[in-house]
């Protein structure tokens, strides 16, 4: 079996990195949901080697970042975990939860519970970050966002570019206050939402 590789992976890879050495830099404890093809996981984790970063997919998707995992040795990548969103989420620890290019691809019940879980879950203080493609207002910020829409909702109606204020709602609900919503490259965002200090 080949490694799965997503080019646009290496595209992206370099400026979340800057992102997340500015807001990682005190956790220590990181879950990735929707680790894809481990590419990320093992690019981060070797240039942050403060934090243990833990992937995690469903289950078809395990093998190839098993696969990225075993190439690269690091030694705070530990095993991948099988974590879908319509089920239990594993028992363990974490102060920041990472994942991206996934809120457009699950469906809308799955992005509530990403939310709501990541906000019973996270420590006081504890951070949410997501990479990808959002609408404002209601609107796309470029044309070739819209074409993206299209070509997801043709092929998944329950998929699609998410409504930044709709997950702002969301992160709300679940006891998280905006903390940095960061302009990207290709027309993406990188949002990170920060647990109160207090019980929601």
């Amino acid at each position: 079996m080949d490694k799965p590789h997503a080019p646009a992976t290496d595209r992206n890879r370099e400026s979340i990195l800057q992102a997340l050495r500015e807001r990682f830099a005190g956790a220590r404890r990181v879950l990735e949901i929707g680790s894809g093809t481990g590419q990320h996981a093992v690019y981060f984790a070797a240039a942050l080697p403060h934090l243990q970063w833990q992937t995690s997919d469903v289950a078809g998707h395990l093998p190839g970042i098993q696969q990225w995992l075993a190439e690269a040795g690091l030694p705070n990548t530990p095993p991948a975990l099988e974590l879908d969103l319509r089920g239990d989420w594993p028992a363990l620890e974490f102060d920041a939860v990472f994942s991206a290019n996934t809120l457009h691809i699950m469906a809308w019940e799955q992005v509530q519970t990403l939310f709501r879980e990541a906000g019973r879950r996270l420590p006081p203080a504890g951070l949410l970050t997501v990479y990808g493609p959002f609408n404002y207002g209601g609107q796309f910020t470029s044309e070739s966002n819209a074409r993206f829409d299209a070509t997801l909702r043709s092929s998944n109606p329950d998929s699609g570019l998410r409504d930044f204020e709709a997950v702002d709602v969301l992160a709300s609900r679940a006891g998280l206050a905006l903390l940095e919503d960061r302009a990207m490259p290709a027309n993406n965002r990188c949002i990170t939402w920060q647990r109160s200090t207090r019980p929601a």
